[in-house]
């Protein structure tokens, strides 16, 4: 026996049913996003009465400011993103961070000269409270990360390096592509390296490995120590412990690099 062939009466009536299934489904599509809109603008005007319930904490604390921030981000709000605006007047949080931002200018042209223009963030929250005094506002090191990225805007002197749990903060414009970067991660335990160890944990040539090296003198971002026993040492100033533990004048440079 032969099977009958479908009709033209039930394909229309197919094609009939995947239309209202797809209108059904656009509808209720349209339904989820104005629900969705309703709870982001309720959670906005949550978000905005809580900031005028808590304005002191956010100003005060670091931490709560941080809970803050993470608060603003799930429905997209960025605090930062003008210095006029709601936020902005509300909790003063815009100019806080735009001053940071300059304290953080001064700081690293102040050590420029000893370690051209990376320093760790670690030293850099550091100096920053020192400079700011102990009754000053609280500062945390999110803080100065959230400050530094609306520095980029000056263009591309301002970043942050990747360096085990932490970053090194570059100040100049220096183009530092990414064997740059491996080798400053590189020297971050001991604070040097030299080309024999690159050469060995990174599988490269030498040629490669003098290339990235020579780049950093260059641009005043190592110091090359001669004298070294074995092979000459790429001294990194911003990793170098005994550096980070006091200022380092131009004269005291010149006696490291030959």
């Amino acid at each position: 026996m032969h099977r009958r062939g479908v009709g033209a009466g039930a394909i229309a009536k197919k094609k009939l049913a995947e239309a209202k299934y797809k209108e059904r489904g656009t509808v209720l599509a349209e339904d989820q996003i104005v629900q969705m809109s309703k709870q982001l603008e309720t959670f906005k005007s949550n978000l905005e009465e809580f900031a005028s319930k808590h304005k002191q904490e956010i100003r005060k604390s670091s931490q709560f400011r941080v809970q803050f921030q993470e608060m603003c981000a799930t429905i997209g709000v960025d605090p930062l993103a003008s210095g006029k605006g709601f936020w902005s007047e509300m909790l003063g949080v815009g100019d806080f961070y735009y001053e940071l931002g300059v304290q953080i200018i001064e700081v690293c042209l102040a050590l420029k000269h000893r370690n051209g223009g990376l320093i760790t963030l670690d030293e850099l929250h550091h100096r920053v409270l020192k400079g700011r005094g102990k009754f000053a506002q609280d500062v945390s090191q999110d803080d100065l990360v959230r400050a530094i990225k609306k520095l980029k805007v000056m263009g591309n002197g301002f970043g942050m390096i990747p360096v085990g749990g932490s970053y090194l903060v570059q100040s100049v414009p220096a183009e530092l592509n990414m064997d740059h970067t491996v080798v400053l991660q590189l020297a971050e335990k001991k604070g040097y390296v030299s080309v024999s160890e690159i050469r060995e944990s990174l599988k490269w040539e030498r040629e490669r490995a003098c290339h990235v090296l020579d780049h950093l003198l260059k641009e005043g971002l190592a110091w090359l120590d001669s004298q070294a026993s074995g092979e000459p040492q790429y001294w990194l100033p911003a990793l170098f412990s005994e550096l980070t533990s006091r200022d380092v004048t131009p004269e005291e440079a010149n006696q490291i690099t030959p």
